[in-house]
């Protein structure tokens, strides 16, 4: 018999650490050692129970989650599934989180979870699963990034052209306005995938890409009230233009398009124009967004004019529309296993034989520009 996943919940709620406790029980691969009302009880926890993944609160009193998180991947690196506030600050801490080398997050659990308990439950039971097969290896390349990344600014993959200016939404608007009657439009699309580990890997790949790379759509898994602010704080790292994805929008070259959490995107025709689309359909791979039915869109209306790029990733969504985006002529690229937090979507679509590359994270901008000016 396997030995079960010793896991410690820190949070300064009384109910939320009984809920989780609860909730983490019911899977016989999980055990909870203990739990912490505060990081300083938690890192006396950590000396004694040894636990292989921790469940950290983002606001915590005495010291904030990220600030315990920064000491322990620092000086002792455990994988770490943060729990956030639906809120705007939650999710600007949660990404935080994940760039220092957090896994993964889930939402808070509600007081009334008489409906939502099994689908809690059993979200928060494969996180932490999968949080517990990250190596202490690439929680240290993680924080090594981040501390980079605060001291250098990454140098730029090769510019195509003249370099896109950035616009304010108003501008951005008239200007697709005054640009579809001229019909310009983006030579090229990348369509982009992600999910565990993500949101942290765009942000590595948008550093790098300048102003002039073509035209990009991203699908990655978050819950709806995190979207927004992770295309907003994508926004101020990249050259390209930002933004979460609207129905009908133009999509333009040096311009990034982020799925809302709770819609499928679709790339659509109009003309000689893409646009974008979104679709409030059932779950596909049991995702909503899903990197399967945005890729399965463009392999329909883009076809060869695109570049597939699946990043790290749990589950296998998004490879089987890799596939299909392979064989209808259009070049492909999955990150590879040493850079990935979890090589679960980009293994399955190396295993498919349908990533025409396979590159380590920071080589995906330079490949990205590379193949669009084939």
């Amino acid at each position: 018999m396997n030995t079960p996943i010793k896991v410690l919940i820190v949070d300064d709620s009384a109910l939320v650490r009984k809920m989780l406790q609860e909730m983490l029980s019911t899977d016989p691969a999980l055990q909870v050692v203990g739990t912490a009302s505060d990081p300083f009880d938690a890192r006396e926890k950590i000396k004694q129970l040894h636990p292989d993944v921790l469940t950290l609160d983002v606001e915590m009193p005495k010291m904030d989650g990220v600030t315990f998180l920064k000491n322990l991947m620092r000086l002792h690196p455990v994988p770490v599934v943060m729990v956030s506030t639906l809120t705007e600050k939650g999710a600007d801490v949660t990404f935080e989180a994940m760039d220092l080398g957090a896994v993964d997050f889930v939402t808070k659990p509600k007081i009334d979870l008489v409906h939502t308990f099994e689908a809690y439950t059993s979200e928060i039971c494969s996180k932490v699963k999968t949080a517990a097969k990250v190596s202490r290896a690439m929680l240290e390349r993680q924080y090594a990034r981040y501390i980079a990344n605060q001291t250098r600014k990454p140098v730029l993959a090769p510019a195509m052209a003249r370099p896109v200016q950035k616009h304010s939404a108003d501008a951005i608007i008239e200007k697709s306005a005054f640009n579809s009657r001229h019909f310009r439009t983006t030579d090229k699309i990348v369509a982009l995938g992600a999910s565990t580990g993500g949101t942290e890997a765009i942000k590595e790949v948008l550093m790098r890409l300048p102003a002039s790379a073509p035209g990009i759509v991203i699908t990655q898994h978050i819950p709806a009230a995190f979207s927004l602010p992770f295309a907003k704080r994508m926004d101020t790292i990249t050259e390209m233009t930002v933004m979460q994805a609207e129905d009908g929008q133009q999509i333009l070259p040096g311009h990034v398009y982020i799925a809302p959490g709770d819609k499928h995107l679709l790339i659509a025709r109009d003309g000689a124009r893409y646009i974008c689309r979104l679709n409030d359909g059932p779950p596909v791979n049991r995702h909503k967004p899903s990197v399967d039915v945005m890729l399965r869109s463009v392999v329909q209306n883009v076809g060869p004019n695109a570049i597939g790029v699946m990043l790290t990733g749990m589950g296998a969504d998004g490879a089987m529309g890799m596939k299909e985006l392979q064989e209808a002529g259009a070049p492909t690229m999955a990150q590879d296993e040493k850079t990935s937090v979890v090589w679960g979507m980009p293994g399955e679509t190396v295993k498919l034989g349908a990533a025409d590359f396979v590159v380590p994270l920071e080589q995906v901008a330079n490949k990205i520009m590379e193949l669009a000016k084939r």
